[in-house]
């Protein structure tokens, strides 16, 4: 199929989640048009999974899901040394979680072809934190695997959970096998591998929508979750780079002046935290991802607020 002049950014229409921990975060933060009378907890920004589907916005690919984008028009829009696999490799999202989510884990690679799930390793930046916010990620040192089946046996968990306090500007790499929660009052940037597969050990001993104890995968998840992972800390930038995986770079940039990202032939993943971005003749607002495509030669972005601020998010090339 014969793809369009590529010359301008894409971006994609958010799908909106509702969660039982959501709220209105994303509209009052960012301005998202929201549904009204829900509680969103996500808006999942880039998907291509067979539940769900981005689909860009506006422009000459205007209508076309990611999958399409990815099947058909895979080199002029995220280039040629990319992993060959069916689906585009990340999935990415925002999170508001107006209370905390269930103490969960995701599975490692071999775990998960044995469960019948998907690998899933993320990466969470802070967008926003209200006072006293937390994360709860790894277990306390006092903890090992034996502790830790009794303590959900006794609905004690949450005592061997590590806690984080965080602030705006914050960053977690999230390994899979790295038992985790997010604590209420937080909005975050996640960018994860393209996986849905989550289980859930502890939901602090509540009660589901419906009144009744949400699922458990205790099992599951006494198989997943490394029991050597004790008290990890917050991500530490080395200059602007936040993370370098196998799976995903992510590096965060100031803008105070026009500057070009990457090279013609690899695509990026741009989300603007503060300010304005010009890319071409479109502006991003904070809360907005958009995606160079490859073939893009004008790669510069240009600030058009104080303070601007981005996200890039990259694939490492395979070869």
């Amino acid at each position: 199929m014969i793809a369009p002049a590529i010359t301008q950014p894409i971006a994609f229409v958010p799908l909106f989640m509702e969660r039982v921990w959501g709220g209105r975060g994303l509209a009052s933060v960012y301005g998202k048009q929201l549904p009204a009378d829900t509680t969103i907890g996500e808006s999942w920004e880039l998907v291509d999974r067979p539940e769900a589907q981005s689909v860009v916005r506006d422009g000459p690919f205007a209508g076309r899901t990611l999958h399409e984008l990815w099947t058909d028009h895979r080199p002029e829009i995220f280039g040629r040394d990319l992993p060959d696999v069916p689906r585009f490799p990340l999935l990415v999202k925002l999170l508001d979680a107006q209370e905390k989510l269930s103490l969960q884990v995701h599975p490692p690679t071999v775990v998960a072809e044995e469960l019948g799930g998907e690998p899933k390793t993320e990466f969470w930046y802070i967008a926003h934190a209200e006072p006293g916010a937390e994360l709860f990620v790894g277990l306390r040192k006092d903890s090992d695997r034996s502790r830790f089946k009794t303590a959900i046996n006794e609905g004690t968990v949450a005592d061997h959970v590590h806690r984080i306090a965080v602030k705006n500007g914050d960053a977690m790499f999230l390994p899979s096998g790295r038992l985790h929660a997010i604590g209420a009052g937080n909005l975050i940037v996640e960018i994860q591998q393209n996986s849905d597969t989550t289980y859930r050990v502890f939901d602090w001993n509540r009660p589901g929508a419906d009144g009744q104890p949400r699922q458990l995968h205790v099992a599951e998840s006494l198989r997943c979750i490394d029991f050597a992972d004790c008290e990890p800390a917050l991500t530490k930038a080395r200059g602007e780079s936040l993370v370098s995986h196998n799976d995903f770079a992510i590096e965060k940039w100031e803008l105070p002046e026009p500057r070009t990202v990457g090279t013609p032939g690899r695509f990026d993943l741009i989300f603007c935290l503060t300010g304005k971005i010009e890319c071409g003749a479109a502006p991003f607002s904070p809360g907005e991802f958009f995606l160079l495509p490859a073939a893009l030669t004008d790669r510069s972005l240009k600030p058009a607020a104080a303070s601007t601020a981005l996200l890039r998010v990259t694939i490492p090339p395979t070869r």
